[in-house]
């Protein structure tokens, strides 16, 4: 079997198949409020597959609907509704554009119940396709009646029977009962997977400019060029030489996946010893690239990987391959810790694989490019003071970033050490002294203080342009480009932003009490200190004029910490999925009162409860546009 054919095997292996079934589909129904239920409909759907949305124009697939044979004391509220992430495509065959879901979608139903006596029966009629076929129109029947099936003293399919939940703090089984409606927390990580793709192509794209990679771009070229007279093989010989190159990283990240597992890389997010951990490794990583020392593999795995690359044929290529990663280590090393750290802290399974896929791409082009056009080589611009420059930055980026990872571990255990004012002066610090490096003005050797190029001068304006961009954000400005980095406003000590919506309360059971007191609806906040699209929601969406007026005048808010490393007073052992789990701090607790209650175990995560702890509306995971939050908030 050819290396190609290998490469495609391991990619199209990734899905682990297609399931004979495209689209499984589970139903329940519950109440939400004394006189309401909500009828939902779970289906997930298998790689390659989707399911069309609501309401598509006439003439185009079947559309998701939901129709009643019979229907008695029950009046349906609003029309269809669904939680998932839609997409909008132009459809070539039905000439029209269409929405609809991957992986896994919810449609729900509210129903208002005017009659104890009441009964439905219908059905929820979807349609589903991949790029080659499609489905006969598919039809999920459903007949309830009386009242709702509900859960029984805290014990649902999640938390084994017999588990004692009443030992947990502050645990209270009428408003911890759990409401399904939540399990598709994760819609959100679709968009930052793919900016970790982006992130981690511009990493390679960087890598390409270190001193250990760019010298070797004609070296490599011109050993094509030396194995064969012929331009097709020579061509032929450098894509499979950038295919091999990928393999070999897009490797290393599914390794990373399959040692550590999904359920540990969902950990590490926002696991505080393991960001200090994340912290120091950066620390190390930005040492390196300031020359103190260097990141090297051992001598002999390059020795041997470059004898067998001498060797004729695709085995031979791809081994130059291995021999390029290998001996490239101690620049590109940094930065490939850099992305895996940050593809850990992502929390995706797949995470890992998408960040080498990114980085590996970015360095395989350029070899396959030199092949086809050689005349380019001439233009590249030769080795020099320049690649230290760029390895400097490289470290300033990657200190810049481990703080980050501080702050996660400084918030969970309550330090205090590094408020959001402090971070923001120290970004700006390193800003202005890596402005004025690349300017000429200091540096440790000649040759860094030599008169800089036209790249070099603009590099350092901009640098010193960001360091001032940054000041405001030391008295309070929302700063919404770097949101998801800084710590909270709440940790502002020089001034906030009135614009800034902070929690009222960090305690579910006292939300509770005050929705009772005051009447207002409680919005709950289930967020991390780790968590960074919590932290560009806040910036971006809550400092929006409207959405903070109405969260101010209209509800409880109270933020719920997942990774709070409060202790409780007493630790509480409990069987979850047939796996023993042990409650021991509030944020356990909180991420358990997520799981068990909402079905969800990602953040940021926000839902609409009364007083009883009966679901008024949501969930609404991570969308940056206020318009869309607004109407979650308004619509109630």
């Amino acid at each position: 079997m050819s290396l190609f054919c290998i490469i495609i095997s391991i990619l199209t292996a990734i899905p682990f198949g297609i399931s004979s079934k495209p689209v499984t589909a589970t139903k329940s129904i519950d109440y939400i409020a004394p006189d309401t239920a909500i009828l939902t409909f779970d289906l997930n759907i298998s790689n390659g597959w989707h399911v069309y949305s609501t309401l598509l124009p006439p003439g185009g697939p079947t559309s998701a609907e939901i129709s009643f044979d019979s229907i008695r004391g029950v009046e349906p509220l609003d029309k269809l509704q669904f939680v998932g992430h839609e997409t909008a495509n132009d459809d070539p065959v039905f000439k029209m554009k269409v929405r609809f879901f991957e992986h896994q979608v919810r449609f729900y139903q509210k129903l208002y119940i005017t009659d104890n006596n009441w009964s439905v029966e219908g059905a929820l009629t979807y349609g589903a396709c991949d790029d080659s076929q499609c489905l006969p129109p598919q039809h999920i029947e459903f007949k309830y009646g009386g009242t709702p099936e509900q859960p029984s003293n805290g014990t649902t399919d999640m938390i084994s029977a017999g588990t004692d939940l009443s030992q947990i703090e502050g645990f209270d089984y009428a408003t911890w009962q759990p409401v399904r409606i939540g399990n598709l927390a994760e819609t959100g990580n679709r968009n930052t997977l793919w900016g970790l793709f982006l992130t981690s192509f511009l990493g390679g794209l960087i890598a390409l400019l270190t001193p250990c990679v760019w010298p070797i771009i004609p070296m490599t070229v011109s050993f094509f060029f030396k194995r064969s007279a012929k331009r097709k093989k020579v061509i032929a010989d450098a894509v499979l030489y950038g295919v091999s190159i990928i393999t070999v990283y897009l490797l290393l990240g599914l390794a990373v996946t399959v040692i550590f597992g999904a359920n540990t890389l969902n950990a590490l997010a926002t696991n505080a010893i393991v960001n200090i951990l994340f912290f120091l490794i950066l620390v190390a990583f930005a040492l390196s690239f300031f020359g103190l020392f260097e990141i090297t593999l051992p001598s002999g795995w390059s020795t041997q990987t470059d004898r067998k690359a001498s060797a004729a044929g695709l085995g031979g290529i791809f081994f130059m391959a291995l021999t390029l990663t290998i001996v490239s280590f101690s620049c590109t090393g940094p930065i490939i810790g850099f992305l895996l750290v940050d593809a850990a802290s992502n929390g995706s399974i797949m995470a890992p694989a998408i960040g080498m896929l990114g980085f590996s791409v970015a360095m395989a082009i350029p070899f396959t490019l030199f092949a086809m056009f050689p005349g380019w080589l001439k233009s590249m611009p030769k080795s020099g003071g320049w690649m230290d420059k760029v390895k400097v930055t490289l470290g300033v980026i990657e200190l810049a970033f481990s703080l980050k990872f501080l702050s996660v571990a400084d918030m969970a255990y309550g330090w205090g050490i590094l408020p959001r004012d402090l971070f923001i002066f120290l970004w700006i610090l390193m800003a202005l002294l890596l402005g004025l490096y690349l300017l000429g003005i200091f540096g440790k050797k000649q040759s860094d203080k030599a008169k800089p190029g036209i790249a070099g001068i603009t590099a350092g304006i901009v640098s010193l342009a960001f360091a001032v961009w940054l000041i405001p954000g030391m008295w309070g400005a929302p700063l919404k480009a770097i949101s998801a980095f800084t710590p909270p406003m709440n940790t502002q000590i020089l001034g906030r932003s009135t614009q800034i919506v902070e929690p009222q309360l960090t305690d579910y059971n006292e939300a509770l009490k005050a929705s009772s007191q005051t009447g207002k609806p409680i919005l709950i906040d289930f967020t991390g200190y780790g968590c960074v699209n919590c932290r560009k929601m806040e910036a971006s969406v809550w400092t929006d004029p409207r959405v903070s007026e109405i969260i101010k005048q209209r509800y409880i808010l109270v933020s719920l910490f997942v990774d709070d490393k409060t202790p409780l007073k007493q630790p509480v052992s409990i069987v979850e999925n047939d796996t023993k789990v042990k409650i021991r701090t509030v944020g356990d607790k909180w991420s358990l009162l997520q799981r068990y209650k909402f079905g969800a175990n990602a953040q940021p995560f926000y839902v609409i409860i009364d007083s009883k702890g009966n679901l008024l509306k949501g969930p609404y995971t991570f969308d940056p546009n206020p318009d869309h939050f607004l109407k979650f908030i308004s619509q109630i």
